[in-house]
């Protein structure tokens, strides 16, 4: 798969937004490699991981957020599943399900439902060893600033503030990988 060919694709044009994606998508992939290297017993699939890593957000231009130059429609927190049916219609249904289960520390159907969220009612958590690599680094960069890594103690803050489940499937992670 040639993941440049599908941004390029999607974000033809030079300018803030594509900028902030490819910044935002490079640290998180060089993260999830540097998990992959630190961690050889895991066997993670180094290549799977750059390319879903890359693709992971292909999916914010159709979202409303203008603080990162998204003018789309839809609200942000959709943004994993549109990128799921961008995906999915390339024909990368493995890449679809990490675009999909990103959020957050995952969602539960529970959480979605308590949170009123625009979201279909069922389980979006990372199952697979790549999907939870990729979901865990993607919690140290924001878009907001890209090119900041934020502190633990700062993305521990961002977890509980999505309940404690979600922390703790952070805490997990972040004792299993770093």
């Amino acid at each position: 798969m040639d993941y440049q060919q599908i941004i390029d694709k999607y974000y033809p044009e030079a300018n803030r937004l594509r900028d902030i994606l490819i910044t935002h998508s490079t640290l998180v992939m060089k993260r999830a490699v540097l998990v992959c290297e630190c961690h050889p017993e895991l066997q993670l699939n180094r290549q799977f991981l750059i390319e879903a890593a890359m693709l992971h957000d292909i999916g914010i231009f159709r979202c409303h957020a203008p603080g990162i130059a998204c003018f789309g429609t839809e609200p942000y927190i959709c943004h994993g599943r549109i990128g799921a049916e961008i995906l999915r219609s390339e024909g990368y249904p493995q890449h679809a399900r990490v675009c999909e289960r990103h959020t957050g520390a995952g969602l539960t159907k529970q959480e979605i439902i308590a949170q009123h969220l625009p979201l279909p009612h069922e389980d979006f958590l990372p199952e697979t060893l790549e999907e939870q690599v990729i979901c865990y680094a993607d919690k140290f960069y924001s878009k907001s600033h890209p090119t900041d890594e934020k502190p633990l103690a700062a993305v521990e803050a961002t977890m509980a503030r999505f309940g404690a489940d979600s922390l703790q499937r952070f805490r997990a992670w972040d004792a299993r990988f770093s």
